[in-house]
């Protein structure tokens, strides 16, 4: 019986080909972007971007804001620095009420919510926003949507408050992606 071997540089061609037709399947279709973030499904389908084109991506670090009301505690805002990489270097603008996000060029963005999934419980969640109004010039100016994704921390306290009225800020930190139309 005649066995056959499979040459090094072959195995290589084939282990990488397949890597590469693997990747592509998670990504997208051809004409996706590459950097679009790839999401947990079926559970976080709803916080994909169905229409854009992916515009920036933003590093957040900060605090989320809860307000104790005698029953639970509400969120009144986010508070919170964008950077250019996953180091927090690179200030490029604010996170606040609104939510609003601001770049230090001046523009500005404020978005609402319109899904959200928790693929990590001990995390505030993943979300999806579209936009209601952006202004100046600037980064955010033709935003359309954003997403939140890959969040840790933030979640409000687990206990009850010591009184009504009492806040807390509950450190997080998230990426933001920012899209636009095509």
């Amino acid at each position: 019986m005649h066995s056959t071997k499979i040459k090094p540089v072959v195995a290589l061609v084939i282990l990488f080909t397949a890597a590469v037709l693997t990747n592509a399947a998670v990504v997208g279709a051809p004409g996706d972007d590459p950097k679009t973030p790839v999401l947990p499904s079926p559970l976080c389908d709803h916080v994909r971007v169905l229409e854009g084109k992916l515009h920036s991506r933003m590093y957040a670090q900060g605090v989320q804001v809860y307000r104790w009301d005698g029953a639970s505690w509400v969120l009144v805002e986010p508070v919170a620095t964008l950077f250019a990489n996953a180091n927090y270097t690179g200030k490029l603008g604010t996170h606040y009420r609104g939510p609003t996000w601001e770049s230090n060029s001046g523009s500005k963005v404020v978005g609402t919510r319109l899904y959200g999934c928790s693929p990590d419980p001990t995390a505030i969640p993943w979300l999806l926003l579209e936009t209601v109004t952006a202004t100046g010039p600037g980064t955010f100016s033709s935003v359309t949507y954003i997403q939140r994704l890959n969040t840790s921390g933030g979640l409000p306290p687990a206990g009850p408050g010591l009184y009504i009225g009492e806040l807390v800020q509950v450190p997080y930190t998230a990426e933001y992606f920012f899209y636009r139309e095509h």
